[in-house]
């Protein structure tokens, strides 16, 4: 049975406010720590974290529109108005009409984490627009004809060179086939095509890595052991803030009606590849976001029923006005809407990482940029992350080379051999003298906005006399996180 035609009205005007919000918005505050980070890496098949595709798009739209913050964002909004669009494509293969079609893409245009996905660039930009790709090239080769699962293949192979995380969709969805069927689509040809294909496309990535030692498995560890039980904690619970609280109850009726309608069992394993993501997530102490793209799919299916109850006036109104209120409600937590000078002073840092992560890089550079004046025999800036060293080569100006142990940095070091004196940033006094003669605080990093992140309080410090020349010291400072 051939879909409904794709009603373009809505999905163009939900496109274009979502791409105008954000446009306006993505220069405000300032770059994300991840951001800061992207700006430095030199382009290559892969790092010790993570592939390489999202740090070149960032640096492909500065090389285009010239290096700003917003040019750099440029691709998270692509991204964002792709999701839009496929995700219409998915409510449309489930049978959903206009109604279903307009519930899809304006709830989804101002929603919760997608929102927060928009107005930074970050691997998650892209990992949700290749995961709803491969769903819904998956739905159709369960509805429609089983040569989608070349397309599936393809959309994977390229999500290898962002995230690889998309294996552990693929792992759920090819369980969930074999849990609750249909089985016989374990068995095609086209299936196991679309499986090689995604090799053979991801297999530089994948060759990288194993040539390196595999350092992202080494990466997923750390992030295991510091952030494991955390991110345990918090995953049940933040699967109702993803899309956000109002339009739960449309997700929710997609999952069951995927169960549950026997038109659907074609594609009934969408909704349980959920629930087995959500194990597997669990066990691994994995973010509590990497289920967006699975959520969002049983969005676009919940659209359809969902639309079908809201036949009356009354219903109907109570829908829009529960879409209006979640997207006022995550537009508030997800974007810089307030002055950053008064942000501080609200839970929504809090509530919202990334907007911490987002505030105080000029004022940290010139605190640093003011010790190494005071110091002028340093031979080099070592930092404690990469957000710091990515806010120093961006913002700083008259300051010796810039090393971090933080993740693929390392590789970047070690100091120069004659550096006898560093000045510190972020880095544990009592952890930091053990390997020098001498090392002393010399100010504390203050943001001057009230607003509490990792730098806020940090120590910079200048350290004199390396006892181990630093070829060899260079490996103390090696992290992962």
């Amino acid at each position: 049975m051939q879909p409904p035609p794709l009603f373009r009205a809505h999905l163009v005007a939900a496109s274009a406010a979502l791409a105008a919000v954000l446009a306006l918005l993505n220069g405000r505050y300032d770059y994300h720590r991840d951001e800061l980070y992207f700006r430095m890496l030199e382009p290559a098949l892969g790092y010790a974290d993570q592939p390489p595709l999202t740090p070149l798009l960032g640096k492909a739209a500065t090389a285009l529109l010239g290096d700003s913050l917003w040019a750099f964002r440029l691709p998270s909004i692509l991204c964002m108005v792709g999701v839009l669009w496929i995700a219409a494509l998915l409510t449309r293969e489930f049978g959903g009409g206009r109604a279903a079609q307009a519930l899809c893409v304006w709830g989804l245009a101002f929603a919760g984490v997608a929102l927060a996905f928009g107005h930074q660039l970050s691997t998650n930009s892209v990992d949700l627009l290749v995961w709803l790709a491969a769903l819904l090239f998956a739905v159709r080769a369960l509805l429609r004809d089983p040569r989608w699962w070349l397309a599936v293949g393809a959309a994977a192979g390229v999500g290898l060179y962002n995230k690889h995380l998309v294996v552990l969709l693929l792992l759920s969805l090819g369980l969930a086939l074999l849990a609750v069927g249909p089985r016989k689509a374990l068995a095609s040809q086209h299936l196991w095509a679309g499986a090689a294909l995604a090799f053979a496309i991801g297999s530089p990535n994948l060759v990288y890595q194993a040539l390196h030692g595999w350092p992202q498995l080494e990466m997923a560890a750390a992030i295991n052991e510091t952030d494991g039980a955390e991110n345990r904690v918090l995953l049940l619970p933040f699967q109702f803030l993803l899309i956000g609280l109002f339009l739960v109850p449309v997700w929710a009726a997609g999952f069951w009606a995927l169960a549950r309608r026997p038109e659907w069992r074609p594609v009934r394993a969408l909704a349980w590849a959920y629930p087995i993501l959500l194990v597997i997530t669990l066990a691994t102490g994995g973010q509590f976001y990497y289920p967006m793209g699975l959520v969002m799919a049983l969005y676009a299916a919940g659209c359809v029923p969902v639309a079908a109850w809201a036949a009356t006036r009354g219903r109907r109104s109570v829908l829009v006005a529960g879409v209006a209120l979640n997207s006022a409600v995550s537009a508030v937590v997800a974007l810089p809407l307030l002055p950053v000078g008064t942000v501080g002073d609200t839970p929504i840092p809090d509530m919202n990482s990334s907007v911490p992560d987002g505030v105080g890089w000029q004022a940290y550079t010139d605190q640093v940029e003011a010790v190494v004046a005071a110091t002028p025999e340093a031979g080099a800036v070592i930092t404690a992350n990469y957000g710091e060293a990515g806010a120093l080569v961006r913002y700083g100006e008259d300051l010796p080379p810039v090393f971090s142990g933080h993740n693929e940095l390392h590789r970047y070091g070690p100091p120069p051999a004659d550096a006898e004196t560093v000045v510190t940033v972020g880095l544990d006094l009592e952890e930091l003298r053990p390997h020098f003669a001498s090392c002393e605080a010399a100010a504390e990093l203050d943001n001057g906005m009230g607003v509490d992140n990792e730098e806020q309080g940090a120590t910079v410090a200048v350290c004199e006399g390396p006892v181990q020349p630093w070829g060899r010291l260079w490996g103390e400072f090696q992290h992962y996180s």
